[in-house]
Parts: structure tokens; C-alpha cells; sequence
């Protein structure tokens, strides 16, 4: 991959990290509710599940999502309920006054924070099909494979780092602001809102 290659790229992932999605909303979600420093292992998540999804693409399994109706569709489901769990669950979620450690250490546990973002990336399967129309316009068939998927997986978890700690940072920056039960309800109702949109969204996601 040339340098002006890799450069175009970079303001393709750019653009592809900040447009809004299901990732932001986890990030900004988790961001409001724990602070930015245990919504960073979220951020890790997230970042684990493109690294998944370039995976499968660079292994050739992306091709079956894109041709295999049955396997598609049995991906974007799971997606679609995984959405819409969190949601409800948000929605439901405590109206108690948000601390920066939260009274709850299995909700806040680096562990669940990581799999929820791991999650909702791995199992996005519009963002394989994504990558299958987007990667292989960067990629030199003469070249070996591993390197340039290896500097596209590098530069897109580079991109979504910097991308979702800034969601979350941001969403963290209101923490004081929300102390009150009404200001919580309302932050559930949006964010839990957000999430069932989001699944949605990937309900009605078709193969092209």
C-alpha cells in the first residue's frame, strides 16, 4: 500500500469512526453512566469487534455474509435483538444519582463494559459488508495480503480509538450535570431509545 493509498484511507476511516452508529451511542452511553476512564474498556471492545470484522473479511468468510442469505440474516438478528436487549435494559436501568464509581462493580466491571462493545460490533453484520465494499479498493492484488490488511486493521483501531474515547469523554464532561432522578430517566429514555433505534436500523439493513 502506497503512501497516498494509505492516506486516503485514513480520511475514509476517519469518516467511517465518526459517523454516528450503534458504537457512538454504546460509547456515549457508557461515557454518561461510568466516566470515561471504565468507558475507555468499552472502547477497547468496540475496537476488538472491527478487528473481528476485518478478520473475517481479510479470511474470506465476509464473502459468505454477502452471498449466504441465511447466514446474513442470521447475523443481523442476532444483532437487531442484541440492540434492542440494551435498550430495554437502559430504559429500565437505576434512576439513582450517577457517581464516578457506580454502586453496582459487576455493571461497571471492565469485563462487561469490553464484551458489550465487542459485541455490538461483532455481530453488525452490515459492518462486514462494509468493509467487503470499502477495503478492497485500498488493497494492491500484487502485494502480500497480511501486510496491508494488517496496516488497514491497524489504522482503523487507531481512528475508532481516538473517535469513541471522544464520544465518551464527551458524554462523561455531563456527569456532574446528572445527579437528579428526572435527569437520569431522561438519560436512559434517550440513550435506551438510541439503542432500540439502532437495532432498528439494522432490521431493515438489506444485502446489495
Amino acid at each position: 500500500m502506497t503512501l497516498s493509498t494509505w492516506f486516503t484511507f485514513m480520511l475514509a476511516a476517519w469518516a467511517i469512526s465518526i459517523s454516528p452508529g450503534a458504537g457512538a451511542v454504546c460509547a456515549m452511553s457508557c461515557g454518561l453512566k461510568y466516566g470515561f476512564r471504565k468507558a475507555f474498556w468499552n472502547t477497547l471492545g468496540l475496537i476488538m469487534g472491527i478487528m473481528l470484522q476485518i478478520l473475517v473479511v481479510s479470511l474470506g468468510l465476509g464473502a459468505l455474509l454477502a452471498t449466504s442469505e441465511l447466514a446474513f440474516s442470521l447475523v443481523k438478528w442476532l444483532g437487531v435483538a442484541y440492540l434492542i436487549y440494551l435498550g430495554i435494559r437502559q430504559i429500565r436501568g437505576p434512576t439513582g444519582p450517577i457517581a464516578d464509581d457506580p454502586v453496582s462493580p459487576h455493571d461497571a466491571s471492565a469485563r462487561t463494559l469490553f464484551t458489550r462493545g465487542f459485541l455490538i460490533n461483532a455481530s453488525n453484520p452490515k459492518g462486514t459488508v462494509f468493509l467487503l465494499a470499502v477495503v478492497p479498493q485500498f488493497l494492491n492484488p500484487g502485494a502480500p495480503m497480511a501486510g496491508q490488511y494488517g496496516v488497514i486493521a491497524a489504522t482503523l483501531a487507531f481512528t475508532d480509538l481516538v473517535v469513541m474515547s471522544l464520544y465518551a469523554l464527551l458524554a462523561a464532561r455531563v456527569l456532574t450535570l446528572l445527579r437528579s432522578p428526572r435527569h437520569i430517566i431522561w438519560m436512559n429514555r434517550t440513550f435506551g431509545s438510541m439503542f432500540v433505534l439502532a437495532g432498528v436500523a439494522l432490521a431493515s439493513f438489506k444485502r446489495t
